[in-house]
């Protein structure tokens, strides 16, 4: 396993392009920031809300928000600065809520004085599909990630609205493409990352108790509803510098709270990022067995691309905390699944990567 020798990112991350030099595309594209006439990206920007502003009083957009700090961030663009009147949707996931996340989440649409609506997949079918990725591909929230994406496209054609905002581009800003693009169209339609929804393989799922039915949340529109629908899939990454820490500013001032008085959470050293709910971050620890990395990595190499952390700052951050596994978010994960911890931990043993990983004295470490 190598590492970008800028941002510590490692060569194992699926998609990841790097150079000869040995620098990651996220690396590449971060420096093409200073090529980028930001005045001229935001005026594009105000163009396109211009168009699809409306005179009736029905909403303008669509805008996808967790209640997290970018999700605030964007809002605040969309609403505050650009004057658009919004329809915002959440897509839910079933783990336990934090105290702050409640409180984002409810913050949101009051502070912005916007309606939210929340969109809740069958409990008992994210329970059974969650078994069969965690099982199959170690990747329990395959459809709570893909759904994000889906379900606001297909809302966006029913109700009208031509005109979706996502956040950032994650193909572009963690550097599985040189394209950088404004629109989302391609990126949904060419299944998301990895392809993984590209095509839903019904029989599949079916032969794995995942009827045809419930998999409403998931289907693309087609793309005769699309042009017909005149719907455009915007990335506010493309018109505005994306940065977390400098959202997470703006955020407080419209009241965002994070979890520094609630929850210190193994493997993670900061706490303002994916605090919505509780077990989500098994989901990101998964990577570590497969690809030797996890979400500090990601942080990290993220801080040091904005000059926030330094390479040997990077380094002590990913080895103090990168394999670990907070024990409260695995706790709720297991509630609602209905594992055990050893059936948890017998189905993770298939999944490590002997490519990167030794077993010592019965414990998998990284070679």
């Amino acid at each position: 396993m190598n590492k970008c020798k800028r941002c510590l990112m490692p060569d194992t991350r699926p998609g990841i392009i790097f150079n000869d030099d040995g620098v990651c595309q996220a690396c590449l594209n971060y420096d093409r920031r200073k090529e980028i006439d930001w005045e001229t990206r935001w005026e594009a920007l105000v163009k396109l809300c211009e168009r699809h502003k409306r005179s009736d009083g029905y909403y303008d957009c669509i805008v996808g928000v967790s209640g997290g700090k970018d999700s605030h961030y964007q809002v605040y663009i969309i609403r505050e600065r650009l004057g658009m009147n919004p329809l915002l949707i959440t897509v839910g996931n079933p783990f336990t809520m934090t105290q702050a996340g409640q409180h984002n989440f409810k913050n949101i649409g009051e502070v912005f004085n916007c309606d939210h609506m929340l969109f809740n997949m069958s409990a008992d079918m994210l329970k059974r599909s969650m078994r069969v990725g965690f099982e199959e591909f170690l990747n329990p929230l395959m459809f709570v990630e893909t759904a994000c994406y889906t379900f606001l496209q297909n809302m966006a054609i029913k109700l009208g609205i031509p005109l979706v905002f996502f956040g950032e581009d994650p193909e572009y800003e963690y550097g599985t493409t040189t394209s950088n693009r404004n629109s989302a169209n391609q990126f949904i339609n060419d299944g998301l990352p990895f392809g993984i929804f590209k095509t839903i393989d019904f029989k599949f799922w079916e032969a794995h108790g995942i009827s045809r039915e419930e998999l409403n949340a998931f289907i693309l529109p087609s793309a005769e509803d699309v042009k017909g629908s005149n719907l455009h899939v915007a990335f506010m990454s493309y018109y505005l510098p994306w940065s977390s820490t400098q959202h997470l500013e703006i955020a407080r001032r419209y009241g965002f709270r994070d979890l520094a008085h609630e929850w210190k959470r193994e493997g993670n050293f900061e706490d303002f990022e994916q605090i919505d709910s509780v077990a989500y971050m098994v989901h990101f620890w998964l990577k570590f067995p497969k690809f030797g990395f996890s979400r500090c990595s990601d942080l990290v190499s993220r801080r040091i691309r904005e000059g926030l952390l330094t390479i040997d700052e990077g380094k002590e951050l990913i080895r103090k905390y990168d394999d670990k596994l907070d024990q409260k978010s695995l706790d709720d994960f297991l509630a609602f699944v209905g594992y055990t911890p050893k059936q948890f931990w017998d189905i993770v043993e298939k999944w490590w990567n002997p490519n990167i990983f030794e077993k010592v004295d019965g414990i998998w470490k990284l070679k």
